[in-house]
């Protein structure tokens, strides 16, 4: 409908009263939702099923320029990886084997079924210690069960579990742990990795076991600090340069930019180097010893070379009950860690995640997996930050790194086999100590939201002192509790009336400018058509706040405003906004807020109306009504039997006399009675059965309070399923009561329409719901008038 506006109040109809055409917008019903929910099921299977496949969507458009970045992506990636998935497999206490397969067939099956470009499925740092304390477990149980049959067993699962969650569309349910607890489980996972690859560096590790709780692991590393080995040189000269590359990589780009891709490029090959260069070491030092005598370091040995184990895994009938408390952990940290990273790289890199498709892409990956003998494989942050360097353009970059992958394990087990164990434990501790949050973390977080700081100093604690599984556990309880905690103690809160000026473009005055915040002012008010000036008057500062931070002066007003300023003439316009009353909100305090009409609360609802807060904000408005207002029947005229027990006020105690000569006095309650509550439901967008209850024992409580018919008000319903509840439970509709003090209705007028004139803007049989705030002049008038 063109050119509408609302209908001021003081706008007026001299022929009489304003008629307007019947219009009673019908409810919404279950019906309603099921027919849009099921409408056009052929049409909807099909676009499911096509999501599942988001390859469809970009692989009849690639070229060769995508070809090029994704090729060189892949190909770098995969450097980066052959190394790391065998470390993390000595992190999983599994062969070093097991992580190759696991790299290789991550990085393949991925790309089928990704939203994103960026991220690299793989074995990962926390989840191969999850595995690592996983098997330790199971196996303490069942000695009979192997490793990697263990491993693979819970692939299947996790995979399993991912999966159905994505093709049910449940992926929401991870976003009940929030990113502070992530952050700190990964932070107190990547100590924990960092201190048990310690003994590795040294070369002590059989004397210190890495599974026991982090402060344990630490300690002990201390103890036998004087048991180092000649593994030491091949773990701390490594690690001091795989630091100082990355420190030079970072820095001499910033000297020298012309070099920032040569650096880029060497640094992604740091890894890659450090393997080689100390295992051609280890090669010169151990080929020679005498067959039957031991290396003089600790080497990684044989590597099987090609694919041994592929074929169907091995489901032990016994394995289940034995890996069935494991489960939760590991599959929460399996899909937790790939969700928050794939979100991350899509905000940076501008482009849509989605986190159902995103498991369906993680069960499918672990699922295949199964048929390699893999480990669990999710995302890695380090290369997936190296993958987004490169400028990858499609996920098939990570056909390029599997290639890569499947390369090493037909062409370079043989050199594998001296790999420093030293080495690789250096390289792991590189690329974990990247998971640990900076110091400006917590301190941003104590800065934002001190509780969101707390969860995640605790978790850190928990992880390092207990388990990841207890972080974990922590993480998700503390996430869902601080949400329940904000849910069940709103901060609803009772408004009164400001007017406030919107100045355009205001020069700040600061106080050394001789202002006075207390002087009276006179502002001249500047029409939108600045067509006429209408003086609004000499006033207090308590009742005009002057968006822009002070009040001005009637020169000051004259100068900055009624002049012309860099080419346009600038405008105040004047509204009346409603405003929390309290002084702890977030408005200038010095403000007067001028409360409602006498025998008039407005409360505002900042959460939606749920049995889990419903209670509480029924004791917030009955608590303001019996403190500021005064019962229907007075105290004084009810008889002894009909008083109040928890209430007596100032009546006479009944034991006591008055002394001779002195006349019996009786408070008189001199607080307005009320008259109208009103309800701003603008925040509310969900109601129960529950809230609806509380919301009937309210009228019911005040009814008595006041000893008549109390009017509620709603204003601000957005969501017709709100709208529903209220009206079904009887709010809100025509036939409340007769001889309404505020019943009104929102009309917009039709310049087009002549004859029609005015309609409704929400249905006539609703007159207690209102789009915004209604007008409490004529109340003004007539406060302190009994109904």
């Amino acid at each position: 409908m063109a050119g509408t506006q609302l209908i001021q109040a003081e706008e007026r109809n001299p022929n009489g009263p304003l008629k307007l055409d019947e219009y009673e917008k019908p409810l919404i019903t279950p019906l309603d939702w099921a027919k849009d929910t099921f409408s056009n099921p052929l049409e909807k299977v099909k676009d499911y099923g096509l999501s599942l496949f988001p390859i469809h969507k970009w692989i009849l458009h690639y070229n060769l320029s995508w070809l090029y970045a994704d090729v060189v992506a892949g190909i770098t990636v995969g450097i980066v990886l052959v190394p790391q998935s065998m470390s993390y497999a000595q992190i999983a206490t599994l062969p070093s084997e097991y992580g190759l397969y696991s790299a290789f067939i991550g990085v393949m099956i991925y790309c089928l079924f990704a939203t994103s470009k960026d991220v690299s499925i793989g074995p990962v740092a926390v989840m191969s210690l999850e595995m690592a304390k996983v098997i330790a477990r199971v196996q303490k149980k069942d000695p009979t069960l192997a490793a990697p049959i263990i491993a693979t067993c819970i692939t299947l699962i996790c995979g399993g579990i991912s999966l159905g969650i994505g093709l049910l569309r449940l992926g929401f349910i991870l976003e009940f742990i929030s990113v502070p607890a992530v952050m700190g489980f990964m932070s107190g996972s990547a100590f924990s990795i960092i201190a048990g690859q310690v003994p590795a560096l040294m070369g002590y590790n059989k004397l210190v076991n890495s599974r026991e709780a982090t402060y344990h692991v630490v300690i002990n590393s201390l103890k036998h600090l004087p048991d180092t080995k000649l593994d030491a040189v091949f773990g701390l000269i490594p690690l001091l340069i795989l630091y100082v590359w990355k420190w030079s990589c970072d820095y001499v780009p910033k000297r020298y930019p012309k070099s920032r891709v040569w650096c880029f490029f060497l640094q992604a090959l740091r890894n890659g180097v450090v393997i080689v260069l100390f295992t051609v070491i280890s090669w010169a030092i151990t080929r020679h010893r005498p067959k039957g005598h031991k290396a003089p370091i600790s080497i990684l040995g044989t590597v099987p070379s090609g694919l041994r184990h592929v074929g169907v895994m091995t489901f032990p009938d016994n394995v289940m009950s034995s890996i069935g408390p494991e489960l939760p952990a590991a599959t929460i940290v399996l899909l937790l860690e790939h969700i928050a990273i794939s979100k991350s790289f899509g905000r940076i890199n501008d482009y849509k995640i989605v986190p159902d498709q995103e498991l369906i892409a993680i069960g499918v990956t672990n699922l295949i997996g199964t048929f390699f003998n893999a480990y669990p494989a999710t995302g890695s942050f380090s290369r997936s930050a190296l993958k987004a360097k490169c400028n990858v353009k499609t996920p098939l970059a990570g056909i390029f790194t599997g290639g890569c992958v499947i390369l090493a394990l037909y062409c370079l087990t043989s050199a594998f086999y001296y790999i420093p164990k030293a080495t690789l434990s250096a390289v792991i501790i590189h690329a974990v100590s990247d998971l640990i949050a900076q110091y400006t973390v917590p301190l941003f977080m104590y800065k934002v939201a001190p509780i969101d700081c707390g969860i995640f100093i605790i978790c850190v604690f928990i992880t390092v002192f207990s388990s990841i599984e207890n972080g974990i556990y922590f993480a998700i309880c503390a996430s869902c509790a601080n949400l329940l905690f904000h849910i069940a103690m709103p901060t609803g809160m009772f408004l009164g009336r400001v007017q406030v000026a919107e100045v355009i473009d205001p020069v700040i005055a600061s106080a050394s400018d001789g202002v006075s915040s207390h002087e009276s002012v006179e502002i001249e008010k500047i029409d939108i058509d600045n067509s006429r000036d209408k003086k609004l008057g000499s006033s207090s500062s308590g009742s005009i706040a002057v968006a822009g931070g002070h009040v001005l002066s009637t020169g000051e007003a004259e100068t900055n405003y009624g002049k012309t300023q860099r080419g346009f003439t600038p405008h105040i316009k004047y509204h009346t906004k409603w405003v929390p009353i309290s002084k702890k909100s977030a408005i200038n305090s010095t403000v007067k807020v001028q409360p409602p009409p006498p025998g008039v609360k407005v409360f505002r609802l900042n959460e939606s109306f749920n049995y889990i807060n419903s209670s509480r904000q029924y004791d917030m408005i009955f608590d303001e009504v019996t403190a500021t207002t005064k019962r229907g029947v007075e105290k004084h005229s009810l008889k002894d039997i009909d008083r109040p027990w928890n209430d007596p006020g100032k009546l006479k105690l009944p034991w006591k006399k008055a002394a001779e000569g002195e006349e019996e006095q009786v408070h008189v309650d001199e607080r307005p009675l009320l008259r109208i509550l009103v309800l701003d439901f603008s925040q509310c967008t969900q109601v129960d059965a529950t809230s609806m209850q509380c919301l009937i024992d309210l009228k019911k409580a005040l009814n008595k309070y006041t000893d008549h018919e109390v009017e509620f008000h709603f204003v601000g319903i957005l969501d017709e399923w709100v709208k529903r509840a209220l009206v079904n439970i009887g709010f809100g509709v025509d036939n409340e009561f007769v001889g309404s003090e505020l019943r009104s209705f929102e009309v917009v007028k039709d310049e087009e329409d002549g004859e029609r004139g005015y309609q409704a803007l929400i249905g006539t049989n609703t007159p207690y719901f209102h789009v915004d705030f209604p007008n409490f002049d004529y109340l003004d008038q007539s406060a302190g008038n009994s109904i």
